[in-house]
């Protein structure tokens, strides 16, 4: 049989999709994607090769690619853990492209390419020495770089976590981090973690003792031994625009050893140091109601429950004859338990989004409706445009949503970094402003409880 040119075979698409003959015929008698019937073979038209809504969802993964253009921005960039980049949209509304992702993650990785098709895209940093970043970011040798941003992955000093730290593959991977900045030598670079990383423990060896915080203080002294001055704090976002509590270490390192001062705060919390308060869900939930929603669902044996809350109450607002019922055996753990049966409140900022807002402990249901909060409302408390295309399964979306910076904290730090690069005054902020509800979290502090801690032997620092 032969196939007009504009046609695919299903064998000739199957092979450049890396699929299976059998899976593109089920896919055409479903009508997933266009074909049409010559007899009894079916054809794909060459068109869809163009489709990227249909070719993002056939391919499991994206190769990597240097980056599409010629030209070099005023400002070299280069994102390392991009994830659906939440920061890096950040950075770019405060005037900083990014000419260079990485991402191992391969849904991410087709979010990335979806939205930035011309942007240097590479995976796993073990692989790629800086000549090749270069080479995919298409800088040539002799152009400096101006940032790297980055946040390595942070299970491994999470404090839900083992924390295996630098021992655990993960923790690698922020060593390894740390070798292409110091190898890269950019003019700035800005990691940004989770709190956890302040207390995480290491050890030089397997039979030395592991020192509370020591993590942290092994970080610092790679950098400032490889020539950057560090300096951090834990930030929440909600102070910088973000309609959402979530807190996060930022740390900038400069080349020019420069003391670099704490972030400008853009909100607080009740209009304090003359600032607007906090956003909320519901300013930034506005427009979604007649929005179609993707989200998953609660059993029924906790909507049970969920009926019997509002907004802005948790199981400790049941019944107290159903309370334990309801929690059962979590009924008798410690802690406060606020995220069990968690119904947001209309007039405050979300809690910290998390991958999966079915998990028990860490719920979050609409303030109104029974249900978890859709990818929609996931997108806008993270601030990530209504357009930008996240791709994947369901549970893939709200993974790298949930993992993401929150658009207006990168924002801040794109416009702080500015600032920096520029060689422009920078303010400081307020006296006394409440960065986050942590206290001792600023690297003035941890130095000085680490090195009293150390001198003392008393290690147990926060």
């Amino acid at each position: 049989m032969e196939i007009n040119q504009q046609y695919l075979t299903v064998n000739e698409f199957a092979n450049l999709v890396s699929l299976t003959p059998q899976y593109i015929r089920r896919l055409a008698k479903t009508k997933t994607i266009p074909a049409s019937l010559f007899g009894n073979s079916w054809a794909i038209p060459n068109t869809v090769l163009e489709d990227r809504d249909v070719m993002f969802k056939l391919v499991k993964d994206v190769p990597d690619q240097i980056r599409k253009a010629e030209t070099v921005p005023d400002i070299v960039a280069l994102s390392f853990f991009s994830g659906a980049m939440g920061l890096d949209i950040g950075l770019q509304k405060a005037g900083i492209p990014l000419v260079l992702a990485s991402e191992i993650d391969p849904s991410a990785r087709k979010t990335i390419l979806y939205n930035e098709p011309f942007i240097g895209l590479i995976g796993d940093i073990h692989n790629f020495d800086g000549s090749m970043i270069r080479t995919y970011a298409n800088i040539p040798e002799s152009r400096e770089i101006d940032l790297i941003v980055g946040g390595p992955p942070y299970q491994a000093f999470s404090t839900a976590g083992r924390r295996k730290g630098f021992h655990d593959d993960r923790g690698n991977v922020f060593l390894t981090f740390i070798d292409r900045i110091l190898e890269l030598r950019p003019r700035l670079a800005i990691i940004e973690n989770v709190r956890g990383l302040l207390s995480a423990s290491y050890s030089e060896s397997e039979t030395t003792p592991k020192h509370k915080g020591g993590a942290l203080n092994h970080i610092m002294t790679l950098l400032e031994s490889g020539g950057y001055s560090v300096s951090f704090t834990l930030y929440n976002a909600a102070n910088f625009g973000s309609p959402q509590k979530r807190e996060r270490l930022v740390m900038f390192c400069s080349r020019e050893r420069v003391s670099i001062p704490y972030l400008q705060p853009t909100h607080s919390e009740h209009g304090d140091f003359g600032l607007p308060p906090w956003r909320t869900i519901r300013e930034v939930f506005d427009g979604l109601e007649n929005s179609e929603h993707e989200h998953l669902h609660f059993p029924e044996k906790r909507l049970v429950y969920y009926r019997q809350l509002t907004e802005g109450q948790n199981w400790k607002n049941l019944p107290v004859e159903l309370r334990q019922e309801a929690m059962g055996n979590s009924y008798f753990a410690q802690g406060g338990k606020t995220g069990f049966f968690r119904r947001l409140a209309w007039d405050e900022p979300s809690p910290t989004l998390v991958t999966d807002p079915t998990m028990p402990a860490t719920d979050l249901c609409h303030p109104e409706h029974d249900r978890p909060l859709s990818i929609q409302e996931y997108m806008r408390i993270q601030e990530f445009p209504d357009e930008w295309v996240i791709t994947g399964s369901l549970k893939d979306k709200y993974k790298q949503i949930g993992n993401a910076v929150p658009v207006s904290l990168g924002q801040a730090i794109g416009h702080h970094a500015l600032k920096i690069l520029h060689g422009l005054p920078i303010e400081n902020p307020p006296e006394d402003f409440p960065f986050s509800r942590y206290a001792n979290t600023d690297d003035r502090s941890f130095r000085r409880l680490y090195r009293e801690a150390s001198e003392s032997r008393q290690l147990e620092l926060f």
